[in-house]
């Protein structure tokens, strides 16, 4: 079990009356998001599990890019699952090259940038993005034969302001030029 950062946190009100809610921690939510990724990678390949490991440890392009992007959307549905101010979760891809598209080259280490578009940004929304990088990081690194990562989500939260003024990472999500992948949306 993750420490005390990487578990969820809800907070209860003793006068309601109501039970907690129980909501898996940080460590459950990642491991179960890195075995589908593996599993949607599997699938696209055709590959058994052994090879599709062996690929991922090779850094092969297809099987990376496809558990990236098996990866980004667990990420997207487990945080949507968390925290219903959230709207819509996205992919980026814009420090892809020209080469990186054309040959499906992708490295498991490489940050996976996403934009969260939520009612607000609350510190709660930050502490459950934090807890699951952590914990996505190692999972990553553990299935992959890494070195230990840090980080993997780079995640970026933009509000309704943001998106109806087109100010920052909100212009993002109606780009012509970048558009991002929807991944998950309420």
């Amino acid at each position: 079990m993750g420490s005390r950062s990487d578990q969820a946190v809800v907070a209860v009100d003793v006068e309601s009356g109501l039970s907690p809610l129980h909501l898996p921690d940080a460590e459950s939510v990642a491991r179960a998001a890195v075995a589908a990724a593996l599993e949607y990678g599997m699938q696209k390949t055709g590959s058994r599990r052994e090879d599709a490991l062996l690929w991922l440890r090779q850094g092969d392009g297809r099987m990376c890019g496809y558990f990236r992007y098996g990866l980004a959307k667990q990420v997207s549905e487990a945080l949507g699952a968390l925290d219903e101010s959230i709207k819509a979760v996205y992919l980026l891809a814009y420090d892809a090259t020209p080469e990186d598209t054309a040959l499906c080259t992708a490295s498991l280490s490489a940050p996976l940038h996403m934009i969260i578009w939520a009612e607000r940004r609350t510190g709660a929304l930050d502490a459950a993005v934090s807890a699951l990088d952590g914990a996505v990081a190692r999972q990553v690194a553990a299935l992959a034969q890494l070195p230990l990562l840090r980080r993997l989500l780079d995640v970026q939260v933009v509000d309704d302001a943001s998106v109806e003024q087109r100010i920052g990472y909100g212009a993002l999500l109606t780009s012509v030029r970048y558009p991002p992948l929807r991944l998950w949306s309420r």
